[in-house]
């Protein structure tokens, strides 16, 4: 019987208990009554104090799909998806691996970061094939244009309701709108049942990557500064350049970072994730998490030191797209330099860098 109903049985025409007795009664069912509306009001309050609780709950419940259908038939945007699908689907490897960078108007004019992210894969050893895998997410009407003209496999990021035009400079609003559009639009890619390495276009790639992966990893990630062990939390890893498995720890684990924005509000996902990564909630879905040695994937927070081993290397540790693409002009110039060398002069002596160089002091100016 119902609270409710034991209510309406007081009012009866006979009543449960005669006399004076029927008074106290009421009484009673009054009090009980606050009292359980104290403490529904206290459980609700105690939720609500900790922004992630609610989250935590449902995260333990993701399931990565069979296939795409069961996540367009929830989807808010299922034209877009489908279209996304579509171009994953042709640009797949065997095991539903792609390769993803994303794009806008300002990196997409000619002779700048696009055409060298591109001739990097030309040059590289052995990595043109990878070429063939390589979706690039436009973010702006501009940029698909420019996509399709040199590239096949384009998605126009429009279709899912968002567009970016111009350059995004660092943490304006537009920028950290574009980061996290990225985080979202990844989970949704995991969800699908495919895997990725997502690479910003200002990484330049010099050697087949998958070669240095770790192989019991969830999610693997470069870093700005590497501290030797690649199970050190510790690690400052960058988000420009991750590999990550679809399984239904990815899934959650991509989902908490994303939801995690609303608690850490005005920073960007590579920040948020230097605060998340040691959460409870990421040690209680059992994420394989590794970090990526900069020997092989490098940057200009800290480059490679030997071009023998070198997979990529990113324009990181800089501001200004005139900065960048300077320095990767320098960094694409070492590295034909390097390849034109004799085997033996290669193995004796490893070459070195000549960048940094603009973006060693583009933060400064940038200021």
């Amino acid at each position: 019987m119902t609270m409710s109903n034991s209510a309406e049985g007081l009012n009866e025409d006979k009543p449960l208990i005669s006399g004076s007795n029927n008074h106290v009664v009421r009484r009673v069912v009054k009090v009980t009554l606050l009292f359980m509306g104290i403490a529904v009001l206290a459980f609700v309050i105690h939720n609500n104090a900790n922004p992630f609780a609610s989250f935590l709950r449902s995260s333990y419940y993701f399931h990565p799909p069979i296939s795409a259908a069961s996540l367009l038939s929830s989807s808010s945007s299922k034209v877009g998806d489908l279209m996304l699908d579509g171009v994953l689907k042709n640009a797949s490897m065997k095991d539903r691996t792609v390769i993803l960078t994303t794009l806008n108007d300002a990196w997409a004019e000619p002779n700048s970061v696009l055409d060298l992210f591109l001739h990097s894969f030309r040059i590289g050893n052995q990595t043109q094939w990878l070429l063939n895998h390589l979706v690039i997410i436009c973010l702006d009407d501009k940029a698909y244009a420019r996509c399709l003209a040199s590239h096949p496999h384009c998605y126009d990021l429009r279709s899912r309701g968002d567009n970016f035009t111009n350059e995004a400079f660092f943490m304006t609003a537009n920028y950290l709108k574009m980061m996290w559009t990225r985080i979202d639009l990844l989970a949704s890619i995991l969800q699908m049942g495919y895997n990725f390495v997502f690479t910003d276009a200002d990484v330049m790639w010099f050697r087949d990557p998958f070669q240095r992966f770790h192989s019991n990893a969830d999610f693997q990630i470069a870093c700005d500064r590497y501290l030797g062990n690649p199970d050190d939390v510790n690690n400052l890893p960058n988000g420009g350049f991750t590999y990550v498995i679809s399984n239904n720890r990815t899934i959650p684990f991509y989902k908490f970072w994303y939801k995690s924005r609303e608690y850490y509000k005005g920073m960007h996902d590579q920040d948020v994730l230097n605060e998340i990564k040691s959460h409870p909630f990421i040690k209680k879905i059992g994420i394989r998490m590794k970090f990526l040695d900069t020997a092989y994937f490098g940057g200009f927070c800290e480059p490679s030191k030997d071009l023998n081993l070198v997979c990529t290397m990113h324009a990181n540790c800089c501001v200004g797209q005139p900065n960048k693409v300077h320095d990767l002009k320098i960094l694409l110039e070492d590295w034909i330099k390097f390849t034109s060398l004799p085997a033996t002069t290669k193995a004796s002596s490893p070459s070195s860098w000549r960048v940094p160089d603009y973006c060693r002091t583009s933060f400064d100016h940038h200021k």
